[in-house]
């Protein structure tokens, strides 16, 4: 088994692009590296998604973590790393995906909603942790959970999670946030992007040293 180590990051916050198109790619993400986010995924659900991955891996500075979301099979990760994804993101945990992936040297970050399925994807190697959706969880939830898991696996929230949740999910440890709709709508134009990113990062740079 490989586990690739979940990267050291100033502010653990994914941007998760659903619905975006390739011609409007370079913009949104320029935007967002700008604002300060250093994880973004596109998800392969997507329209021509492997398109947008590969523009935003050439538009991206080295430290950035560029990769996919909806990751279902192992070819799906292989052409991901055929286009230098190096960001690995499921909404299940599916052995044979994340060894594939950890093969290629990607972060990995596996969808998972009970004690089981934490488990198997600490197991399988994940480097990371997605519990989804975080708000039926809550962070009572997933801080109920966390208590069984290995500490060198970082937890993060995902779905129905925005700048407003971060404090109460910091309070119990969680320090990693997949944010969704709350930053990004298909459609969306890039400067309404970059001022929502911008907001997220003042939100979680807000939190005090003793909440993180």
């Amino acid at each position: 088994m490989i586990r690739i180590k979940f990267p050291a990051m100033k502010r653990s916050l994914v941007a998760i692009l659903r619905g975006i198109k390739p011609e409007e790619t370079a913009a949104i993400i320029d935007g967002l590296i700008e604002a300060g986010f250093t994880a973004i995924e596109i998800p392969l659900n997507s329209p021509d998604p492997f398109r947008s991955i590969e523009i935003a891996v050439k538009r991206a500075p080295k430290e950035v973590l560029i990769g996919a979301g909806t990751v279902l099979s192992v070819e799906d990760v292989d052409r991901l790393n055929s286009v230098g994804g190096r960001l690995m993101v499921s909404p299940n945990v599916e052995r044979e995906v994340i060894a594939q992936a950890a093969s290629h040297g990607m972060v990995t970050m596996p969808g998972v909603f009970t004690p089981t399925e934490a488990l198997a994807a600490c197991a399988a190697g994940a480097s990371a942790l997605k519990f989804f959706p975080a708000s039926v969880l809550g962070p009572s939830g997933i801080n109920a959970i966390k208590a069984i898991l290995p500490r060198d696996v970082p937890v993060g929230a995902v779905g129905g999670v925005a700048n407003e949740d971060f404090a109460a999910y910091a309070k119990v440890g969680i320090r990693t946030f997949g944010l969704g709709s709350s930053l990004y709508k298909a459609g969306m134009a890039a400067d309404e992007v970059a001022r929502r990113g911008t907001a997220a990062i003042a939100a979680f740079d807000a939190l005090s040293e003793a909440e993180l």
